[in-house]
């Protein structure tokens, strides 16, 4: 699995179709995940950047695929494919804080994408993914509406 960190500009929250709350867009571009392609995370096993000819805006959320059965996937499912908390990591929800993930720091558990801040969050989340799943999932609703429009 990849770590690191790509560049990209600020990060705001937008609404979301079929999803459990707000998520990480990039204010500038429009941009869900920085551009990677949020089916590869399950089909290649690693973060891969989608094609701006690939595109697929669902309420102002850009989402970009490396194909079009990934395209056409994520348009069937994007419950699926769509990173859980919105692409918010999972651990910072825990403690009732929404912090945006990083699409270079993954994992793919319980047949849902989760993202984090950090290597180190995310080797937490994988330490005891259960009891932080269900805390976050407690606490999401009420971390979801403090995140800024």
């Amino acid at each position: 699995m990849l770590l690191g960190l790509a560049a990209g500009g600020g990060i705001c929250a937008f609404p979301a179709w079929a999803v459990d709350g707000p998520i990480v867009v990039n204010p500038n571009t429009g941009l869900a995940i920085s551009g990677f392609d949020p089916v590869a995370y399950f089909s290649d096993h690693k973060p891969t950047f989608g094609r701006p000819d690939l595109e697929l805006n669902v309420e102002g959320v850009v989402w970009r695929f490396r194909n079009e059965g990934d395209r056409a996937a994520f348009a069937d499912h994007p419950e699926v494919y769509t990173p859980r908390f919105g692409g918010y990591d999972p651990v910072a929800i825990a403690r009732g804080q929404s912090v945006p993930g990083h699409p270079l720091f993954w994992a793919v558990t319980g047949r849902r994408l989760y993202l984090f801040y950090s290597a180190d969050a995310r080797a937490a989340f994988l330490a005891d993914l259960g009891r932080i799943i269900a805390r976050a999932t407690r606490k999401w609703p009420a971390v979801a509406r403090t995140v800024p429009p």
